[in-house]
């Protein structure tokens, strides 16, 4: 394959093959995407200064590996947790903080019982030893713990389903490590509906935390929380850092102790933008490290984010790692707290989200349009100002850059949305083979994604399964429409009382503002997304005329019955994003599929918990019976979000086959055998 693609870049334009879009033939193929869809779930440095990382293998079934890197420059990486077992943990549903490291005592969740497992790394014994008791199932989850050396212990969030499945109780846990006996966890913080961070200074004497409660979600409204260790590890006294004053709307994140015993923190106080503060205790006041309007985090979907780090130099934690995200980019930078100064440190990642230092280096997980996913090891100078080297530690795709010349580059578009004066932000994706080229008065088919949350973004970066499209002859665009995430909290909040609406015009008009600059044929315009990215494709299909075919992932068709079924985490979300009932009525697809007019087709995990299959399945037989080109494809194993490389693999073959047939007016390439299609075959 390697050879073939090399070879395919020594043509030139004047020697392209002439076809129709959507008929080239691409070597990134649906196997090659779903064989790269590996994801990094966290990392951390082992006391030896090697790398542990955390990787979900679609190749098996979506199983989460810890991972250590070789002790031989070149080496092979080497899996530390053992077959039968995966890391991972279901709290909130969408995980996140599965393991933590000490010395050389790994603790992780187990994804089947949920229970936490304590490993001992590098000492020839493997063994797994349980920590938390066995409740006969998974039904107390842990997650973003931490390490109490002073008290031989483990503190982490516990979500504790035990007595009410929907509504489960969440508190901050300590749990015996040192004991054989196994021992319920002790409850330190309780009280309130979440928590996230709990993190101990370096002397074990006191615990930062973040709070809120409902109707919010943490991006909307937190607290940070400081509560002081007593002699029998009991939390006996605590102050609200952040949060608290009624004339601020904040939401405070990332708490971290420096190894000089302050704590800092990132909030979104005044500015709107979350930026890095600090606590000055014996004033009670807060100050902020560094202003500027960027985010230098981003919301919590899952536990464990770490978007900041302390660099020491000379015994000091004056330097700050982080990263910010400013107009569509992210950049890796140095904060000097005593100089005020902020430094641009160069890699070559335009989105970055976890860092972590260690030594003269900084490690970086991110991507950018030449990398896809990946970790990077980046080297400073002796100053810890400059980057000397980069190097990719670990890869989501190994094998990317032999398509290299296939890859279109993302042009960031900036458009008008239907308020006078307010612009949103989209990633273009024109067309790119180096073998095929177009007739010139053939204009591409545009496939637009409305990515989910939807209090999240797109990245712009480089992902196989939108050069899967590109290639073949496809234009994509990724939407940032109002409500996403990157933009600061004003844009954020776009979306407030309105999903469904502000969502829907920006990809309309993102749809139509490509159209008017002639880049993509008006006639041939699709729209797909995943969850809520689904459901802002059924409303644009529902509520407008501008596409001629969609595909909903796991989408949303029934908002009223998504709230009564939605879990705690997001049990009053829907309702801040939509508003009235009359609201939920109006804007559920599913209440007007007399308004759809064109072919649809649904994917659906059949062990979703968060949109529960019915939805899929109420949407599909309305549009059959109605008359329309609709298709239904349900996985049985499969949660929110496919694991398994060969439905990924399905999905996206289906997904070009189904717009092809309906509406593309072009043979694919491919040699793929189509699903049925009501009321079309």
């Amino acid at each position: 394959m390697a050879s073939k693609a090399s070879a395919e870049q020594t043509v030139g334009v004047k020697d392209k093959l002439t076809a129709p879009y959507g008929s080239w033939k691409s070597p990134i193929t649906a196997d090659v995407v779903s064989g790269s869809n590996k994801r990094l779930e966290g990392f951390a440095i082992d006391p030896h200064g090697r790398l542990i990382w955390l990787e979900s293998r679609p190749s098996e079934s979506g199983r989460a590996v810890l991972v250590r890197e070789s002790d031989k420059p070149g080496g092979e990486p080497v899996d530390i947790t053992p077959k039968g077992y995966s890391v991972r943990t279901t709290a909130q549903e969408y995980g996140g903080g599965a393991f933590s490291i000490s010395g050389g005592t790994i603790i992780f969740s187990n994804c089947t019982d949920q229970r936490l497992y304590k490993q001992f790394v590098g000492s020839g014994d493997s063994k797994l030893v349980p920590i938390t008791p066995d409740y006969d199932g998974p039904v107390v989850r842990y997650a973003d713990g931490a390490f109490d050396l002073c008290f031989n212990r483990y503190i982490s969030v516990r979500e504790d389903h035990r007595g009410n499945q929907a509504h489960p109780s969440t508190e901050i846990v300590a749990i015996e490590i040192g004991e054989e006996k196994i021992q319920e966890p002790k409850i330190l913080v309780r009280g309130n509906d979440f928590y996230a961070f709990p993190r101990l200074d370096q002397n074990g004497k006191r615990l930062a935390w973040i709070e809120w409660s409902h109707p919010n979600m943490h991006w909307d409204k937190s607290e940070l929380w400081v509560g002081y260790i007593s002699d029998n590890g009991d939390v006996f006294k605590r102050i609200c850092v952040a949060g608290d004053d009624a004339s601020l709307i904040e939401s405070p994140t990332e708490p971290k102790w420096s190894s000089e015993g302050d704590l800092y923190f990132i909030t979104d106080r005044n500015t709107g933008f979350w930026n890095i503060y600090k606590w000055i205790e014996h004033k009670s006041e807060v100050m902020v490290v560094y202003s500027l309007d960027a985010e230098f985090t981003r919301p919590l979907w899952v536990f464990g984010n770490n978007s900041y780090d302390f660099i020491q130099k000379n015994g000091q934690s004056d330097l700050l790692a982080c990263s910010y995200r400013q107009n569509g980019k992210s950049y890796l930078g140095i904060v000097d707290e005593v100089q005020n100064s902020l430094t641009r440190v160069n890699a070559s990642f335009t989105y970055i989200t976890n860092i972590i230092a260690g030594g003269n280096s900084l490690y970086i997980e991110g991507e950018s349009a030449r990398y896809p996913l990946a970790l990077a090891k980046v080297t400073l100078d002796d100053q810890k100002s400059h980057a000397v080297d980069f190097k990719i530690i670990w890869s989501s795709s190994e094998e990317s850059q032999t398509y290299e010349s296939y890859f279109s580059s993302p042009e960031l578009i900036e458009f008008p949305t239907d308020i006078p004066g307010q612009n949103a932000y989209a990633y273009f994706y024109p067309p790119c083979n180096p073998i095929y080229q177009a007739s010139k008065e053939e204009k591409p088919p545009l496939l637009l994604e409305s990515h989910g949350g939807p209090t999240d973004e797109a990245h712009g970066t480089l992902n196989l399964g939108i050069q899967y499209w590109t290639s073949r002859g496809w234009a994509y665009v990724d939407v940032n429409y109002g409500g996403s995430s990157g933009y600061g909290r004003a844009y954020r909040e776009r979306l407030l009382g309105s999903w469904g609406i502000v969502d829907v015009n920006d990809c309309c008009q993102c749809a139509k503002f490509l159209v008017e600059d002639g880049k993509v044929d008006k006639e041939r315009l699709c729209i797909t997304g995943c969850s809520a990215g689904g459901y802002t494709t059924l409303a644009s299909l529902a509520f407008r005329d501008i596409f001629k075919a969609g595909a909903s992932l796991y989408g949303i068709a029934d908002l009223a019955s998504l709230r009564a079924e939605m879990h705690k985490f997001e049990a009053h979300y829907i309702t801040n994003l939509v508003g009235s009932e009359d609201a939920f009525f109006k804007r559920s697809p599913i209440n007007f599929v007399d308004k759809f007019s064109c072919p649809i087709v649904l994917f659906q995990g059949l062990e979703d918990k968060v949109v529960h299959p019915e939805q899929a399945h109420k949407i599909y037989l309305a549009l059959k019976e109605k008359g329309l080109p609709v298709a239904l494809v349900e996985y049985e194993g499969e949660p929110h979000g496919f694991r398994k490389a060969e439905n990924i693999k399905f999905t996206l073959e289906q997904q070009m086959m189904f717009f092809a047939r309906t509406v593309g007016h072009f043979e694919v390439a491919d040699e793929i055998t189509p699903i049925r299609i009501e009321n079309f075959d």
